[in-house]
């Protein structure tokens, strides 16, 4: 008879964990999506937010700030956190239990043009329709979690 340890100890052998942070970026009305390069598991181009894995020494918001200058050419500050978005997904035959931490920023400068090669494409969407273009229900859940926010914090 195994017990509870045992069983999450077997299952904690195959299993990795993730962190990472991103961005809703807000200007006039509108919100910063991206099409990365990587495509989903089935094959299909996503429409996302800016997101990726903090560097060793980075502050979640720090990982978000550069995320969003790297995949979408602009600049932007940190106006407050909006929250966490966890999911699991398998890599490798590992499963691998993910946490972004999204963030609200301001737009300062830049152009969409100027994003990385990890992005095929980085474009201004409007925020009242994002929640239903975005692929992903977390963050449709963090741009609605904006949308609720006063206008001067977003």
């Amino acid at each position: 008879m195994s017990s509870e340890r045992g069983s999450v100890s077997k299952r904690s052998s195959t299993r990795t964990r993730e962190v990472s942070a991103g961005g809703v970026v807000v200007h006039e009305g509108r919100v910063l999506a991206i099409v990365p390069a990587r495509r989903s598991a089935d094959g299909s181009l996503v429409l996302a937010l800016p997101k990726g894995h903090l560097d060793e020494g980075e502050t979640p918001e720090q990982a978000a700030t550069r995320e969003v200058r790297e995949e979408t050419g602009v600049t932007a500050e940190p106006v407050g956190e909006l929250g966490e978005v966890r999911y699991w997904y398998v890599r490798g035959g590992r499963k691998v239990a993910k946490s972004v931490f999204f963030f609200l920023f301001r737009y300062l400068s830049g152009d969409v043009a100027d994003h990385d090669d990890e992005v095929l494409e980085a474009r201004w969407i409007e925020l009242e329709s994002a929640p239903e273009q975005l692929t992903y229900p977390g963050e449709r859940a963090m741009v609605e979690r904006a949308m609720t926010l006063p206008r001067q914090d977003r």
